[in-house]
């Protein structure tokens, strides 16, 4: 079974964590099922050498063509950006690109079964329009924005419609997505919902004693919080420094970076919670892991989720969480040993959070909801699809 993933979401060796939830997805597909060969194509967003200073494309100029991760190669071909109007012409521009680099592969020896697709805008319109000259069997999985949100404007409507007929399979990483596309068009019988799942390994467990000496590396007492997501205003930072405000003794570690970080840290200044809030920037993952150990709670306030993974990730080192009840995220949080469902508000936050503090959940019962998450059925699920639409394409 030899399978082509693509997908922009793929970490690459500029930035290690970019996407890290398709690779984990393929990695444990690999090691559940080794008969599988696969291959990945990420491409890369491209502007002409003479075009400078757009800052959020000068970060792929030094991401490798190719590299291997995980024993798995992948290929960065580049395709064109146009800033300002790119959202439209991306997935042809895109979709020129990925026929240059398969038809590459062919020549070199590589022959896929296959397309396994992830985000349906623009990968999943370009990976359509590729299967035009290509003729490669096609499925594709939805992540988040690209139904909740992508589909409100006309075109990209049209066209991730156009994907929903022409791909083998439709997969979704929660019901919620599942039934958004349904709403907008995909046929239900066509679709499956596949959720990722948590590296109970990786994320290792924090009991008591572990918190207590994690704490103290870091220098922290009392209560702590974490907020972890990128600095921009649908994760919701904003809420959590309000809602902590009046929980005194509290800290909130705020992780991530993004366009917001100078706002937010307005905010702490203007309520004066210089000493009570800390942020970290982006961190590698094993400091991450480090302070999901230490954290009495964590925060998710998001607008949206698709399937949020530091809600597992979080559970997994044994630290309950607080989340706005959108989208995805009532299928993770089912209990009160995970945490508890908020709306996004600042007293629904706030309440919650004081909620853990005044009857905190057993570290090892927040672990053990973690545990019902693996990998395992996911994995059997994407084989038996896989298995099931080749099969179909060789009868």
């Amino acid at each position: 079974m030899k399978i082509l993933t693509i997908s922009t979401l793929y970490p690459n060796n500029i930035d290690h964590k970019h996407g890290i939830f398709v690779e984990n997805r393929l990695r444990k597909l690999r090691e559940r099922h080794p008969a599988i060969e696969s291959v990945v194509i990420a491409p890369v967003p491209w502007l002409p050498s003479f075009i400078k200073g757009i800052e959020e494309y000068e970060k792929y100029r030094g991401i490798s063509k190719e590299e291997t991760r995980n024993g798995i190669k992948i290929y960065h071909p580049r395709y064109l950006v146009v800033p300002k109007i790119g959202m439209l012409l991306t997935p042809f521009f895109m979709a020129i690109s990925l026929v240059l680099a398969v038809r590459q592969l062919k020549k070199d020896g590589f022959v896929f079964d296959l397309i396994d697709g992830h985000y349906f805008y623009p990968d999943g319109v370009a990976i359509a329009i590729a299967h035009i000259f290509l003729k490669i069997p096609f499925v594709c999985t939805a992540r988040g924005t690209d139904i909740n949100l992508i589909p409100k404007q006309y075109l990209p409507k049209k066209l991730i419609q156009y994907v929903f007929r022409k791909s083998e399979h439709l997969m979704a990483v929660c019901q919620a997505l599942k039934d958004e596309m349904v709403a907008i068009g995909a046929d239900e019988n066509k679709i499956t919902v596949l959720r990722n799942g948590i590296d109970l390994e990786k994320f290792k467990f924090s009991d008591d004693n572990e918190q207590s000496k994690l704490k103290d590396k870091y220098g922290l007492t009392g209560k702590v919080i974490l907020s972890v997501g990128g600095l921009v205003e649908r994760k919701g930072h904003y809420l959590v420094i309000e809602a902590i405000a009046s929980i005194e003794g509290a800290t909130l570690i705020i992780i991530g970076d993004g366009v917001d970080l100078k706002d937010l840290k307005q905010q702490v200044t203007d309520l004066k919670l210089e000493e009570r809030v800390i942020f970290t920037g982006a961190l590698q993952q094993e400091a991450l892991i480090e302070y999901y150990g230490l954290a009495d709670a964590m925060v998710l306030a998001s607008s949206r989720e698709g399937w949020a993974n530091v809600l597992l990730e979080s559970m997994s080192c044994g630290s309950p969480v607080v989340a706005t009840k959108v989208w995805g995220t009532p299928e993770v949080v089912t209990s009160r040993d995970a945490g508890i469902l908020v709306d996004r508000s600042v007293e629904s936050i706030r309440s919650a959070i004081v909620d853990i503090f005044d009857t905190p959940r057993s570290r090892v019962s927040t672990r053990s909801h973690a545990e019902k998450f693996t990998w395992d059925s996911t994995s059997d699920g994407q084989f038996e699809i896989f298995k099931d639409k080749i099969n179909n394409k060789y009868s």
